[in-house]
């Protein structure tokens, strides 16, 4: 089965083919990235409008990278929220169009699910049940993973997201948008132990998450440099990325083996934007060693918002004979555990 997968939920497009015995085909993506960065954060506006410009030219680029024509494509799978409602109706009327088109079932895709099964994309793939660590954008969460679709919810954040901290870490950094891989490259300088940054909730039960405390020291420090000195040096700006990422590194960590300890699994999937994070990685994978756990995380490219990870979840669910009523419905908030399981795993 072919399924043409659309992701356009937030800042970037992204257009791939899956093919049920093949796998994927081809795959494109656009980042909106020099369009929002002047803002400091995504413009919704702007974000939708870019997604008009650049899906239908992204998807003649992925057919004509696989080799297949459109008549060829099974199903078209869409990202239909969580996200920004005027983008995720961008991809979700033009797979209705698409499908209708060519007489073939649309489905509507949970975005965070794309993401989870990411991982899924790899050579080496992670078996259930485990536990999935989604740092994504606006959610970081852990979640308890029995099978494609049986998820319970373990923890998440309560206020601002991972992703939210370093980007917000990054503007008083004086770091351009989006913050991760800039607050991860001079932290690479920084210097460790000059700043003691605290590990949010880690004292607490529980497998929650909060960043906004974080936020603040990291503000307060960076008030105080600047008080000493008048202006935050190139050392302080490293010196303070450093200590950010080590707290909301040691943090992740920390939570992800509570998680496996109190689920009493031995497998840990890590996706999103921040898995991306080449600290986060190392740590991970050093601190799951000592409990004789493994983690799995998608490559690089498939970290981010993708189309591939769309394509690849759209199919499992229209394999197991999932499809779209008519009509065209996003869900700018949607909670996870509300999809119905599949029975079909290819």
């Amino acid at each position: 089965m072919l399924i043409l997968g659309l992701e356009t939920s937030c800042d970037e497009t992204g257009v791939a083919l899956y093919h049920t015995e093949r796998g994927l085909l081809a795959h494109a993506l656009f980042s909106q990235v020099d369009i929002h960065v002047e803002y400091g954060g995504v413009v919704p506006e702007l974000a939708s409008r870019d997604h008009v410009r650049k899906t239908l030219p992204l998807i003649d680029e992925v057919l004509q990278e696989a080799n297949v024509l459109a008549g060829d494509v099974e199903g078209v799978a869409y990202t239909a929220g969580p996200g920004l409602v005027g983008a995720l109706m961008v991809g979700a009327t033009l797979a209705k169009a698409l499908a209708w088109g060519w007489g073939v079932p649309a489905l509507g895709v949970h975005h965070m699910e794309g993401h989870l099964l990411a991982p899924m994309l790899e050579d080496e793939r992670p078996d259930f049940p485990f536990i999935a660590l989604l740092v994504s954008g606006g959610h970081t969460q852990l979640v308890r993973v029995d099978a494609i679709g049986r998820y319970r919810l373990l923890g998440e954040s309560l206020d601002d997201a991972a992703g939210e901290a370093f980007d917000k870490t990054a503007k008083m950094l004086g770091l351009p948008y989006p913050g991760g891989p800039h607050i991860a490259r001079i932290a690479q300088q920084g210097q460790a132990g000059r700043f003691d940054f605290p590990r949010p909730m880690v004292n607490r039960p529980g497998l929650d998450f909060s960043f906004s405390g974080l936020k603040t020291h990291t503000l307060n420090t960076v008030d105080a440099c600047r008080s000493a000195g008048g202006e935050l040096s190139e050392q302080d700006k490293c010196d303070i990325a450093r200590a950010f990422e080590d707290a909301v590194v040691a943090t992740l960590v920390i939570k992800c083996r509570r998680a496996l300890e109190q689920e009493n699994l031995k497998t840990l999937v890590m996706a999103g934007g921040v898995s991306a994070n080449a600290n986060l990685r190392t740590a991970l994978k050093k601190a799951l060693a000592r409990q004789r756990a493994r983690v799995f995380y998608p490559a690089p490219v498939f970290c981010t918002d993708n189309g591939a990870m769309i394509a690849y979840a759209g199919a499992q669910r229209m394999l197991a004979g999932q499809v779209d009523s008519e009509g065209v419905r996003v869900r700018p908030r949607w909670p996870m555990e509300e999809l119905p399981p599949v029975a079909v795993v290819a």
